[in-house]
């Protein structure tokens, strides 16, 4: 609910995945609904889309009008951003995410927090939802960070183009292990 609120609030555009991963508690395994607050999709219809289903998010990250995303920090999700120079509101639930979220915030700098993790018991609030999707879309710091983001996404794109630095090492390993 705070993060329907949130992001209504801060009048941004933006796509919203509730897919069927979203619909249980990782830490007790217990299904639960998700209660959007009543009229929402009519609301942010003119900004905004739900989608309940799975969505190809490599392909949204990728797409040319997607300029920020919300992630809980999972590795594949902080490579599929950084590749695609989309800079990440960082929201870390579990495992490797908060180290992942780290990285993103405080060594690349391709992102800002949405909950600190030693907050992580505590329930983020509308207003601070509004307030960082708004700093990460809609501010100087947001678009500084956007176009940090864009040069590295580019630096690592070219890496692991052919002829790239990753990809002559990661040949190089590949011939090592079969020789």
């Amino acid at each position: 609910m705070e993060l329907a609120v949130g992001l209504e609030q801060s009048k941004q555009k933006f796509i919203w995945v509730l897919s069927d991963a979203n619909r249980g508690d990782i830490f007790t395994w217990e299904a639960r609904r998700v209660e959007l607050p009543d009229g929402f999709e009519e609301r942010v219809k003119e900004v905004g889309l739900v989608v309940r289903e799975w969505a190809p998010q490599p392909e949204i990250l990728a797409h040319s009008s997607t300029g920020r995303f919300m992630s809980h920090c999972d590795w594949n999700s902080c490579i599929e951003s950084i590749t695609m120079g989309v800079p990440i509101a960082a929201w870390p639930m579990h495992a490797d995410q908060p180290k992942n979220g780290f990285l993103v915030r405080e060594i690349l700098k391709v992102g800002l927090t949405v909950r600190e993790w030693e907050n992580r018991e505590k329930l983020v609030n509308a207003s601070t939802i509004e307030n960082v999707v708004k700093k990460l879309m809609a501010s100087e710091e947001g678009d500084a960070i956007r176009k940090r983001e864009q040069e590295l996404g580019e630096v690592v794109r070219r890496s692991t183009a052919k002829g790239g630095a990753s990809q002559i090492e990661l040949d190089s390993f590949i011939a090592h292990i079969t020789r």
